[in-house]
């Protein structure tokens, strides 16, 4: 049984890649008497939110080489996760990009 231990971009043959996780939140701060938000006393501080929600969120694998990208999505990110899983994932992205 032949096992894939590399991933290869099917636009150049090549094998490095990067995963890339963007996502986009929406951060809330309360306005009360003293400073914006309960959690700011003398300045606001980004970090310091009282409330965060997850607006977007898209996963894609771009290679290094060529640039192409590769939309995918990984649910949970595990040793289970394996080359041939990534080289699927590729796979059916450049499909769908034909």
């Amino acid at each position: 049984m032949h096992h894939t231990t590399r991933v290869i971009c099917p636009v150049c043959s090549a094998d490095h890649f990067t995963l890339k996780y963007q996502a986009t939140y929406e951060y809330s701060y309360r306005i009360d008497g003293n400073a914006p938000g309960l959690n700011n006393t003398n300045e606001l501080l980004p970090y310091m939110y009282d409330q965060r929600e997850q607006k977007d969120a898209k996963q894609s694998i771009e290679c290094k080489i060529c640039g192409t990208n590769y939309p995918c999505y990984f649910d949970k990110w595990t040793e289970g996760i394996t080359p041939k899983m990534i080289q699927e994932a590729i796979a059916s992205a450049y499909k769908s990009q034909q």
